[in-house]
């Protein structure tokens, strides 16, 4: 490693310590820190490859806001807006970016596929969450995050790949033990890169390796063409 490049860990691992240490809740904390250990900083540096220089970029499904105020601190150009549902880690995502000074970021409660934007988004992101959605509910998401890019926008879609073996044995294990109530569908390759499609968008599938055992993939989605005549038909050619 160039002495660079280790500068720049060094500075990004600063960065995760500080945004750890912005919640007061110490269960919180505590999440926030399994979180960050699952999505270490190598592979928030192949996230944020792809993500632009500038401009609004949202992060649906933002929880307490850990990766919307990690990748604000790191690009300041960036304006990044979070939406989730719940209320509650809204509310501590606005604390933590108070308390850190994050003047970039902005988090609100509510539905992403229900809102309609003043001026073209740059790019979107998704890490972890289509899994946990009702299935019904990831087209109408997808096609207000298409509406609303810019041309040659991007969405990254993070999630879970539905291999054979412990990995998954693993991941579901997990994802009961955070929430044993939550409804969980691992959407294969084929049907994420199928719906992405459907809304114009060109797919590379970058698969992030781990030696934990997640079996990590990102669908890296950049907006080909005008979605507007979308048949909104794909559930009935999957």
């Amino acid at each position: 490693m160039s002495v660079a490049s280790a500068e720049a860990a060094s500075r990004a691992g600063e960065s995760l310590g500080r945004i750890i240490r912005a919640y007061d809740d110490p269960v919180v904390r505590s999440y926030c820190a399994v979180r960050f250990m699952i999505l270490r900083q190598r592979f928030l540096f192949e996230i944020g490859q792809y993500l632009p220089s500038s401009g609004q970029v949202l992060d649906i499904g933002c929880g307490f806001g850990l990766f919307a105020l990690y990748f604000a601190t790191r690009n300041p150009a960036l304006q990044i807006r979070g939406f989730d549902l719940n209320a509650r880690r809204i509310e501590m995502a606005r604390q933590a970016a108070a308390r850190l000074d994050v003047q970039n970021v902005r988090f609100q409660v509510g539905d992403a596929a229900a809102f309609r934007f003043d001026e073209s988004i740059a790019a979107a992101y998704m890490l972890d969450l289509i899994h946990h959605i009702p299935q019904a509910s990831v087209e109408p998401l997808i096609a207000t995050i298409a509406s609303n890019l810019r041309p040659g926008g991007r969405l990254l879609v993070k999630d879970i790949e539905p291999t054979g073996g412990g990995k998954l044995a693993f991941t579901w294990a997990l994802d009961k033990l955070m929430d044993w109530k939550a409804p969980l569908r691992y959407w294969t390759p084929t049907e994420v890169s199928r719906l992405l499609q459907s809304f114009g968008f060109e797919i590379y599938q970058h698969r992030m390796i781990d030696y934990l055992p997640y079996p990590h993939i990102l669908y890296v989605s950049t907006l080909a063409r005008d979605t507007s005549g979308h048949d909104r038909s794909y559930w009935q050619r999957a």
